[in-house]
């Protein structure tokens, strides 16, 4: 069953949903690109691992990390022609999650290679910065940064309360854009999880989710209404 939002669900940030939810997502968008690659890409989905500390009183708690991104890379040479990141919990709330990312990102732009940045999450801060202010009001974002202009940024942005957008995913500059519909992928992720039974729509949202007081309502009605009198 999908679920009951628009877009994305905030439920999914829970840190026992989130690593579940990215594997399922990640491979909904390889899957959702492979038609529009024909013959002259190849795409794969990599793992960046990496370990965060937590350093609790007198203690240390160590995490592993594993993190799945997709390459899209020229069948004939084998050059990355495109680099497809979906924003982990580890690279937006941890100092070595947020290092991990951004190593993985600069390899791909000094081959100069296009970087997809999607972003789901609300809490913490996103790893990659930029002046956000003259974007409208939003939850969410996908980045695109094409390699011969790395320092231009087209962004899509997109609420709680709306449908994720479709973008124009950059191949090689001498071809066409794709286009990935982002709320198609991230629907047949949701669905591939169950995560329609695995979301406790009666709970609070998770703690650390950045929501307006007003969206947070609104989430609530929707998810889970008041009885009519």
């Amino acid at each position: 069953m999908p679920s009951p939002l628009p877009g994305m669900d905030p439920y999914l940030e829970s840190p026992k949903l989130w690593p579940a939810f990215h594997r399922h997502f990640v491979a909904a968008v390889y899957q959702a690109l492979l038609p529009g690659l024909v013959d002259r890409y190849r795409a794969r989905v990599s793992t960046r691992s990496y370990t965060s500390e937590l350093v609790l009183f007198t203690s240390v708690t160590r995490e592993p990390h594993d993190e799945e991104y997709i390459e899209i890379r020229s069948r004939t040479d084998g050059r990355l022609v495109t680099l497809v990141e979906a924003v982990g919990l580890g690279n937006r709330t941890t100092a070595e999650g947020k290092a991990a990312y951004l190593g993985t990102r600069s390899a791909a732009q000094r081959e100069k290679a296009g970087v997809v940045e999607i972003d789901l999450l609300t809490q913490g801060k996103p790893p990659f910065e930029f002046d956000r202010t003259t974007l409208p009001p939003h939850d969410h974002t996908v980045t695109v940064t094409r390699g011969g202009t790395p320092d231009r940024y087209e962004i899509y942005t997109s609420g709680v309360r709306k449908r994720l957008p479709k973008f124009k995913l950059p191949l090689a500059a001498d071809d066409r854009d794709t286009v990935l519909d982002l709320q198609i992928a991230y629907a047949r992720g949701f669905d591939a999880g169950g995560f329609d039974k695995l979301i406790d729509h009666t709970a609070p949202l998770p703690p650390d989710v950045k929501l307006t007081d007003d969206d947070r309502e609104w989430v609530r009605e929707l998810v889970n209404p008041r009885p009519k009198r």
